[in-house]
């Protein structure tokens, strides 16, 4: 890699149009990649731009339930995870993303922001720009890729507005 790649992270808005399009206005230009983990609950033409999974809300169209990315170095999973989290273990989830070579797996489904490395796989969770379910306000992620590191940054969505 020879410059930091940025990528906006987010998941779960279920129907709500306006965090989409204002991720895209606002990061646009200095944004690199940007993911959604499900449960959008719109259909595609309304994520342009965005690399995005079926959540178990997704009903519009036909995402895919797992995608695997190539960036740079790092092979990244994004999945939204009610597949692979079980009795609120995450560790499925992990295991999943190491059987496809990943080391990094995005995921939502919880609405809680979450950054952990489980079993060498770094596990990230951008929370809800609808509604997080620890009472936190809505969030997304701001993940930047370096060569030798990756730093995940909560943000919270009302600061955008």
């Amino acid at each position: 890699m020879e410059k930091p790649v940025r990528i906006i992270a987010v998941s779960d808005n279920h129907g709500l149009e306006e965090p989409i399009h204002k991720l895209r206005e606002v990061y646009g230009t200095s944004a690199d990649y940007f993911f959604h983990m499900g449960d959008s609950e719109l259909p595609k033409y309304m994520l342009e731009g965005y690399a995005a999974v079926r959540g178990n809300n997704d009903y519009f169209e036909n995402y895919p339930n797992y995608l695997v990315l190539q960036i740079g170095k790092y092979k990244i999973l994004l999945t939204h995870g009610h597949r692979d989290m079980y009795w609120g273990s995450i560790a499925p989830l992990a295991e999943r993303a190491k059987s496809m070579d990943c080391q990094i797996a995005f995921f939502g489904h919880t609405h809680v922001y979450f950054d952990q490395t489980v079993e060498g796989v770094r596990l990230l969770n951008p929370g809800s720009v609808w509604r997080n379910r620890d009472g936190s306000r809505p969030t997304y992620m701001i993940v930047t890729l370096y060569e030798d590191h990756i730093e995940a940054v909560r943000m919270e969505y009302r600061d955008l507005k």
